[in-house]
């Protein structure tokens, strides 16, 4: 797979695309700054690799970095977890525990999956956020703290106030700095040049020699992602451990991906291998939509009669 263009790196990420450029711009406005930031993304973009890095690149890189998937944490553990809690505190509370706030002092704090907080314990971090203290669980002393908020959803944010998942005021105090990470869809050129990266970083490891296909690139460009950076990096992995020196990515997508074919410049470019009803199938709609929906120019250009068009739709 011959590629025009190197990947970029920039802290913890990869990517030469104009939307990656974008970001990384953003970050090294707000990396120098205490400034709260909200990362807004699709699952798999690299939000935690994002916050590290601005971490990485900040005054406060000598400090610890604690990341805290709020998904993960029983509801009932969450505030313990967070701030910490005093001997006999609850069942089980044998000894004094310092929470993830503390920990993170003088340096960053990472909050993945910010709307999985339950809403009453969003009140207590808004708290938190405007006073700069808390009170450790069974506590009654104020534990004050410098630590730098960073915080992610994969949900628009929007949404996710009106869903009741995100407390309107702790949004708005979370988003000083909101970034939009782009998902692996837009990020143009960029998907060939991760996967060869992703691939040699094997080659590298095993000491081996594979290559993507030929036709690899048309593969890749023509795929949605929806699992983004790390589909695409699980994807090639598991091509690479049961390919020979060829890796034809196809064989090795989920089941249940549909492969369309890649429109170029008013050209359909199709697999080898596409079944004629689905060829069609493609032919019709791309020409349909070239003509803003016509359907007589669309029939007159396929050669086909309108009836004919009209009963190819309704099979599809």
């Amino acid at each position: 797979m011959a590629l025009d263009k190197t990947l970029k790196r920039y802290g913890m990420l990869y990517g030469s695309s104009a939307p990656m450029e974008q970001l990384y711009e953003k970050m090294t406005r707000v990396a120098i700054t205490d400034a709260t930031v909200l990362l807004v993304g699709e699952s798999g973009t690299g939000k935690e690799l994002i916050a590290q890095t601005i971490h990485r690149r900040s005054l406060r890189r000598e400090e610890n970095f604690i990341a805290v998937n709020c998904g993960a944490i029983p509801p009932h553990l969450i505030e313990a977890t967070l701030f910490g809690h005093e001997k006999g505190s609850f069942t089980g509370a044998a000894r004094q525990q310092i929470g993830y706030f503390e920990h993170a002092t003088r340096g960053t704090l990472f909050l993945d999956e910010i709307t999985e907080m339950p809403t009453d314990m969003q009140v207590k971090l808004l708290r938190v956020l405007e006073s700069g203290a808390f009170m450790r669980v069974g506590g009654d002393t104020e534990v004050r703290i410098d630590v730098r908020l960073i915080a992610a959803t994969n949900r628009e944010l929007d949404n996710a106030v009106r869903a009741g998942s995100l407390r309107s005021d702790l949004m708005y105090r979370l988003a000083v700095f909101p970034i939009r990470v782009p998902p692996l869809r837009e990020r143009n050129g960029d998907i060939e040049l991760l996967a060869e990266h992703f691939l040699q970083e094997q080659n590298t490891a095993h000491g081996t020699h594979k290559s993507f296909s030929r036709r690899t690139t048309e593969i890749l460009r023509s795929l949605p992602w929806p699992g983004n950076v790390r589909e695409l990096r699980n994807v090639v992995l598991r091509a690479y451990i049961l390919s020979g020196e060829s890796i034809a990515l196809d064989e090795f997508l989920p089941d249940n991906r549909v492969r369309r074919p890649a429109v170029t410049e008013g050209c359909l470019n199709f697999f080898v291998g596409t079944p004629l009803a689905d060829a069609q199938r493609e032919i019709i709609h791309a020409t349909l939509q070239h003509f803003d929906g016509n359907k007589r120019m669309t029939a007159d250009t396929l050669g086909i009669s309108l009836k004919t068009l009209y009963n190819r739709l309704k099979e599809q």
